[in-house]
C-alpha cells in the first residue's frame, strides 16, 4: 500500500479495567478515536497513560472491557495471522527501543524482514523513503550510538512507518528532549496526519505540545478518562482536575 493510501482506522475502548498485584491501574477507561486523528492522553505520573497504550497495542490483556479496531475486537485482530490483519499498528516506545548492534537501516527493515513481507529491494527502498521522511536521508549505515537522542526517536518513527501502519502509537515521544528538537517531534506527527492520514495516539507529559499538534486531548485521572476536549479548548475547560493540571504544569494554551 502506498503512503498516499494509508487510512486510519478507529479505536474504540469501552469499560477497560486492569489491576497489576491487586493494586488498579485502569478503573473503567471508556474513550473513542476517529480515523485519521491525533489522540494525546495526558495527566500526572503513575495515571495509567503507558499501561493503556499497550492495551491498545496488544502487549497487555485487560481483565475486563473491550478494545475494537475498525470495528474488530483486538485480540481477534492480534489472533490473525500477519498477512491477514486488515490494517497494521505500530509503537514507538519512550526509549526508542533500537538494536544497539544493528545499524539504522537494518533497524528500519526489521519487521519487513522478520515478516517477510517484501523481496529485498523494495525493502531497500522503503528505508530510504522512511528515513527521508524523518529528515535522516543518508544515515542508512550509521549505529545508533552515532545519533544523538532526537535522531535515534525519528529512527523509531521511520521503523513504525516501515510497516505503512493504519495506526501508531507513541509512549512518551519528547521524553528527555530539548524543546527544539520536541517541537520537532511534534511537527513530524503533524506530517504523518497530513501524508498519510494514519490514526496516532500519542501518551504525553507536554501539555503545551499536545495542544499545538494533538486533534483531541483526553485526560487520565485516577484509572479513568475524567475529560476530553478538542485540542485548542483544552484551556477553557470547566473540569477542576484538568484545570489543576494545567495550573501545575505551569502552561497557557
Amino acid at each position: 500500500m502506498a503512503a498516499s493510501e494509508t487510512q486510519g482506522v478507529s479505536i474504540d475502548i469501552r469499560a477497560l479495567r486492569k489491576a497489576f498485584g491487586g493494586v488498579p491501574v485502569l478503573r473503567g477507561v471508556d474513550l473513542h478515536v476517529d480515523p485519521g486523528e491525533i489522540m494525546v492522553i495526558v495527566g500526572g505520573s503513575g495515571e495509567g497513560k503507558s499501561v493503556l497504550l499497550r492495551h491498545i497495542a496488544g502487549l497487555e490483556t485487560a481483565d475486563q472491557g473491550s478494545i475494537r479496531l475498525n470495528g474488530m475486537d483486538l485480540q481477534e485482530y492480534l489472533r490473525l495471522p500477519v498477512g491477514e490483519k486488515p490494517f497494521r499498528l505500530s509503537m514507538v516506545f519512550q526509549s526508542s527501543a533500537l538494536f544497539n548492534s544493528l545499524t539504522v537501516a537494518e533497524n528500519v527493515s526489521l519487521r519487513l524482514k522478520e515478516h517477510h513481507t517484501h523481496p529485498p529491494h523494495e525493502i531497500q527502498q522503503i528505508v530510504a523513503r522512511c528515513l527521508e521522511q524523518v529528515e535522516l536521508a543518508g544515515t542508512e549505515n550509521k549505529m545508533p550510538s552515532d545519533l544523538s537522542g532526537g535522531m535515534r526517536k525519528r529512527v523509531a518513527i521511520a521503523r513504525a512507518l516501515a510497516a505503512e501502519p493504519q495506526i501508531i502509537l507513541y509512549d512518551e515521544p519528547t521524553a528527555d528532549l530539548d524543546p527544539i528538537l520536541t517541537e520537532q517531534i511534534g511537527q513530524l506527527v503533524k506530517r504523518i496526519q497530513e501524508t498519510r492520514r494514519t490514526t496516532q495516539v500519542i501518551v504525553a507529559h507536554n501539555v503545551a505540545l499536545a495542544g499545538r499538534i494533538g486533534t483531541h486531548i483526553a485526560v487520565l485521572h485516577q484509572g479513568r478518562i475524567v475529560d476530553f476536549q478538542p485540542a485548542n479548548a483544552l484551556s477553557r475547560s470547566d473540569n477542576p482536575h484538568t484545570q489543576e493540571f494545567i495550573k501545575a504544569a505551569n502552561l497557557s494554551l
